[in-house]
C-alpha cells in the first residue's frame, strides 16, 4: 500500500524528471553538436570570429538554463522537504485523533472500576486488576484489552478429556500470566468432563450439542472477539467461527440488555462465590470474581447484583461461569481470590491469558 508521504515522494520525481532531462539534451544535444560540427567543417579565418561567437552564445544560454533548472530544482526540493515533513505531521495528528474515541471509551470503564492495584502491559495483552467491594460483596475485576487474538486460550485438564486441574497448575503448565475456570462439568466414573458443547483449537471435543433449558456457550472466535448465546444448530455457531469456548448457565446480558434470569439460578443458592466473562462495545473483556465463605448462600453475591453492576458498567454480554468451589482467579502465579473450598477446585477448561 503506498502511504501519503511515498505519494508524494513519487509526485515530485516525476516533476523534476523533465528538467534534468532538459539540462542534459542542452549539453549534449545543443551546444555538443555545435562544437563538433565546427571541428569536422572547414572553416575559413573570416568566419572563426562568427563561429565562435555563436558557440558562446550557445554556452550562455546552456549556462542560463542550467542556472534556471538548477534554481527550479532547489525550490522544488525545498517545496518537496516542506511537504514532506506536512505530511508527516497530519499522518501523526490523525493517528492520534483516531485514539481518541478509544481512550474517551477507556477512561469511563475505568472511573466506574476506580485505579487498578495491578497492571500487565505487553503488546499482546494488557491487564488491568481492581478490588471490587460495594457493601454487599467482596472480589475482584479484571479488564482486558486483547491485542492479538492468541493472547487467549481456552486449556483442558491435563490435556485430556475427562482431565482436570487447578486454574493454578493451568496457568503453570502453559506459561500463561493469568487464568480463570471456564464452563461447567459433569462427574463421571471419577472422571470430570466439560459440560455440553465445548470447542478447543477450533474442533468440537464431544461434537455440537444444541442448547438446552439455560446452558450457554460462551468463548472467542479466530479475530479474538467474545461471543456466545444459544445455539440451536451447529451451522449458527460455526458461522462465528469459534476457536476455542465453553458452557455453563445463565447468561446475564445479551447486545446491553438484561436477560431474564431463571427463577432456578435465582435462589440456588441465593448468594455464592462466582465468576463472569463480559465485553464492552470496543471488545475490551470485563471478569469478575467473587468470594464467598462457602455455597450455602450466606455469603458471595446474587446474580441479579452482578447483572445489575455489569449493566450499569455498560457491559454489553455477560455470561456467568462455574462458581462456587470452581471460583479462581490466578494472576503473575499467584492465588488472588480466597477460594470457598479453602483450597482450588481441579475443574476440566480454564480460560488463560498470555504476554
Amino acid at each position: 500500500m503506498i502511504t501519503p508521504i511515498k505519494q508524494i515522494n513519487r509526485f515530485f520525481l516525476l516533476a523534476t524528471g523533465p528538467l534534468l532531462g532538459l539540462l542534459i539534451a542542452l549539453f549534449i544535444g545543443g551546444a555538443g553538436i555545435e562544437f563538433q560540427a565546427g571541428i569536422q567543417s572547414f572553416v575559413p579565418d573570416s568566419e572563426i570570429p562568427q563561429v565562435t561567437g555563436a558557440i558562446a552564445q550557445r554556452l550562455d544560454e546552456a549556462e542560463g538554463a542550467a542556472k534556471l533548472t538548477a534554481s527550479s530544482i532547489r525550490e522544488t526540493a525545498e517545496l518537496y522537504h516542506k511537504t514532506t515533513a506536512t505530511m508527516s505531521s497530519i499522518v501523526e495528528t490523525a493517528q492520534q485523533s483516531a485514539k481518541q474515541p478509544e481512550t474517551i471509551y477507556n477512561k469511563r470503564i475505568t472511573a466506574q472500576l476506580g485505579s487498578p492495584y495491578q497492571t500487565i502491559q505487553s503488546d499482546k495483552i494488557r491487564i488491568e486488576l481492581y478490588k471490587v467491594n460495594p457493601g454487599t460483596y467482596k472480589g475482584y475485576a479484571m479488564k482486558v484489552k486483547l491485542k492479538s487474538p492468541d493472547a487467549m486460550k481456552m486449556s483442558l485438564g491435563k490435556d485430556k478429556l475427562g482431565g482436570s486441574e487447578t486454574t493454578l497448575r493451568a496457568v503453570q503448565r502453559h506459561g500463561a500470566v493469568a487464568g480463570i475456570n471456564a464452563g461447567g462439568f459433569a462427574d463421571s466414573h471419577g472422571k470430570r468432563y466439560p459440560l455440553s458443547t465445548t470447542v478447543l483449537n477450533g474442533e468440537y471435543l464431544t461434537g455440537f450439542e444444541p442448547s438446552f433449558k439455560d446452558l450457554f456457550f460462551v468463548g472467542l472466535n479466530k479475530s479474538g472477539k467474545l461471543i456466545g448465546g444459544k445455539f440451536k444448530n451447529k451451522t449458527d455457531l460455526d458461522m462465528l467461527q469459534p476457536s476455542f469456548g465453553a458452557s455453563f448457565v445463565p447468561l446475564l446480558l445479551n447486545n446491553g440488555v438484561k436477560t431474564t434470569i431463571p427463577t432456578k439460578w435465582l435462589n440456588s443458592p441465593l448468594r455464592a462465590p462466582r465468576t463472569v466473562i463480559g465485553n464492552y462495545k470496543d471488545d475490551q473483556l470485563l471478569i469478575l470474581v467473587i468470594d464467598g465463605r462457602d455455597e450455602n448462600g450466606s455469603s458471595g453475591a446474587t446474580l441479579t447484583e452482578l447483572q445489575n453492576k455489569l449493566f450499569k458498567m455498560g457491559v454489553q454480554d455477560a455470561y456467568n461461569l462455574d462458581g462456587g468451589g470452581s471460583s479462581s482467579l490466578i494472576v503473575n502465579g499467584r492465588v488472588v481470590n480466597k477460594p470457598s473450598d479453602g483450597q482450588l477446585r481441579p475443574v476440566p477448561t480454564h480460560f488463560l491469558f498470555f504476554k
